[in-house]
């Protein structure tokens, strides 16, 4: 296992958090937060070793996301599920300065060193890495490491935005490139939110029932970003050495149909009015 960095304790653990605990502290310690840029954040690293995937809830992930049942690999996005609950442990702590509610899950860059048997064991990292201001809010930066031995065989950087008021008056331009070419059409039902959540874990509100997404002020219930990536991702395909960066753009509502486009490695899915709900590109190393 790589060396931890001097400023950043380590925290070994015997299980995988329970998320529901987690994300009801996070609700209740949410109005007392106050986001900056400039302030201090979990220094502790979360690990989590010995860990090996289980095979039923890998099954139930790939059958929801597109993925093949049968396959002997992890796909590419599911060290992010199996790193989430870390990640919600450091994000609900006390010494995490944004706000759990509200916050925006708005990219992730994956990297995959290379085949990660989904039979074998693993050590989990996960730690925040930074704070930084962004024109709507603190952008928080989270990093997952899945070690095979001494060695990273995969790694990701999510960024969650909390938004609140900046001195940044001003959208910076964003550079469109040419529309992909639709491939797919997809007609995505009411409770996918439920179903990814069951086989995730995770069950954010926002994501299971028009009642509870309206509490946060979404008209429907939303599918979870990282199923977008995820079922993306499962039509595309990812070489055994990749990067895979996504950006989130909007969310997706439910029930509702998206298109999948994709020209060579870049992909996107949008809705018939050409509203980009994701963006992203996968890279072969």
């Amino acid at each position: 296992m790589a060396p931890t960095p001097p400023e950043q304790a380590e925290a070994v653990l015997t299980r995988s958090p329970s998320l529901a605990p987690l994300l009801a502290r996070g609700a209740l310690l949410s109005p007392f937060r106050r986001p900056d840029p400039a302030a201090a954040h979990p220094r502790t690293r979360l690990v989590l070793p010995g860990l090996r995937p289980d095979p039923a809830r890998l099954a139930a992930y790939a059958r929801v996301c597109g993925f093949p049942a049968a396959a002997d690999t992890l796909p590419a996005t599911y060290p992010h599920v199996l790193g989430f609950p870390l990640a919600m442990r450091l994000m609900s702590a006390r010494d995490f300065p944004l706000p759990l509610l509200g916050l925006v899950h708005t990219s992730i860059g994956i990297t995959r060193h290379r085949v990660t048997p989904s039979a074998a064991f693993y050590d989990l990292t996960v730690y925040v890495d930074s704070l930084a201001p962004h024109r709507r809010g603190t952008e928080a930066a989270v990093v997952t490491e899945l070690r095979a031995g001494d060695a990273v065989v995969w790694e990701s950087r999510s960024t969650y935005l909390a938004r609140h008021r900046t001195t940044s008056s001003k959208e910076p331009a964003r550079t469109e490139e040419p529309e992909l070419p639709a491939v797919e059409e997809w007609r995505l039902p009411g409770d996918l939110g439920r179903r990814y959540g069951a086989a995730s874990g995770d069950r954010n509100p926002i994501h299971l029932h028009p009642l509870t997404a309206r509490l946060f002020g979404f008209p429907r219930a939303i599918a979870h970003g990282m199923w977008t990536v995820a079922r993306c991702l499962a039509a595309h395909g990812v070489p055994d050495a990749a990067e895979v960066r996504a950006e989130f753009r909007a969310p997706v509502l439910l029930p509702g149909t998206v298109t999948y486009a994709a020209d060579g490695g870049r992909f996107a899915l949008r809705d018939g009015r050409g509203r980009v709900h994701l963006t992203g590109e996968v890279t072969s190393l």
